[in-house]
């Protein structure tokens, strides 16, 4: 007996004719079509890239304007100076017809002041960084990364009472004590003006201060590149046997240097234009040398300390002559900082 034979009929779908499936038509886009899509994303992106290089041409359009500004603000004053702008230690002459002016001493100590800055808040920055990103545990770590970006928002006025009235005082005692002991070095010898000891105000407790203001934009940066490090790295050197420190100095140290660099770089630029509290400090020109018991006068505290005097062009003009230095000189400290960047990374 034959089982009945049992025909399969392929399915019929409202666009088969003759039994034979059709290909569907396409179903369009429900929010309209692609075209438009990309057409709406295109011009977004016009308006993105417009907006980024306006703001960049802007930028460059402001510092080109400034450095134009101090130019032909100085080089009047500059044309009518009868000493060596560069070499010329003396007290400035800026009235009359005889003008003498010079840089030497406020550069002295503007570079002085700001490496005591950098050489003290650069180590102390990085081992913030590594405890709160490698060792602190959750807990601290978030209050103490907020306590040292809280230094930040400290306006520099505060920064400057802190360290004349506090500080300085505070520092009598030491620096007596450099003297005593190690007053043959250069850097702690006895200093010229007894009224620097006397106060504090010296450039050590401004170099002191202006570490405490440095502080919190290294570590921010320096902190958030060290969180940047690949996972892959940090497992590899534990997966070879690496300690925790072996991790950070194999790992994690190489990786982030370049963005620590720049960290500091920024902190320098901070320091070489702070005027407030370094007027408050330092306000007395000092002699050149490498003694940290002296006073002196930074670029920002000269033009500072001067300013209400500003009663003509030319003596205007020989002031801003020294804004033009700095000006000059970070722009230098800026581009070689990029240059190092540039070759680690």
């Amino acid at each position: 007996m034959t089982a009945p034979e049992t025909t399969v009929n392929p399915p019929v779908t409202t666009a088969s004719i003759g039994g034979r499936p059709e290909p569907s038509a396409p179903t369009p886009p429900s929010n309209g079509s692609s075209g438009a899509l990309t057409a709406v994303s295109r011009f977004g992106d016009r308006i993105m890239a417009t907006l980024a290089t306006g703001a960049g041409l802007l930028v460059s359009a402001a510092i080109g304007l400034i450095a134009l500004f101090l130019l032909l603000q100085a080089v009047p004053a500059l044309s009518k100076n009868t000493e060596n702008f560069f070499t010329y230690t003396g007290p400035w002459v800026v009235s009359g017809s005889d003008l003498k002016f010079g840089i030497a001493p406020q550069f002295y100590a503007t570079v002085l002041v700001s490496v005591i800055a950098l050489a003290i808040a650069m180590p102390v920055a990085l081992g913030i960084a590594l405890f709160v990103t490698e060792y602190a545990p959750r807990r601290i770590a978030g209050p103490v990364a907020y306590i040292v970006d809280l230094l930040a928002a400290v306006p520099s006025i505060v920064y400057g009472l802190w360290g004349i009235l506090v500080l300085g005082p505070a520092m009598v005692g030491p620096n007596q004590w450099l003297v005593d002991n190690l007053g043959f070095l250069p850097f702690f010898a006895e200093p010229s003006n007894a009224a620097n000891m006397s106060t504090g105000g010296t450039l050590l407790t401004a170099g002191i201060v202006l570490a405490v203001m440095i502080l919190p934009v290294i570590t921010a940066v320096t902190r958030e590149v060290f969180v940047q490090t690949p996972r892959a790295h940090r497992e590899a050197a534990l997966a070879l046997g690496a300690t925790k420190w072996e991790v950070v100095r194999t790992a994690v140290l190489p990786f982030g240097f370049s963005g620590y660099l720049s960290g500091s770089m920024l902190g320098l630029g901070r320091a070489l234009g702070e005027t407030m509290a370094l007027m408050l400090i330092i306000s007395t020109v000092g002699p050149i040398n490498f003694n940290l018991l002296e006073s002196g006068q930074t670029f920002a505290t000269t033009i500072a300390n001067n300013a209400a005097e500003f009663d003509s062009p030319v003596k205007t003009g020989a002031f801003i002559s020294a804004g033009l230095v700095l000006f000059v000189l970070t722009f230098i400290v800026n581009a070689a900082a990029r240059s190092v960047i540039t070759r680690k990374s």
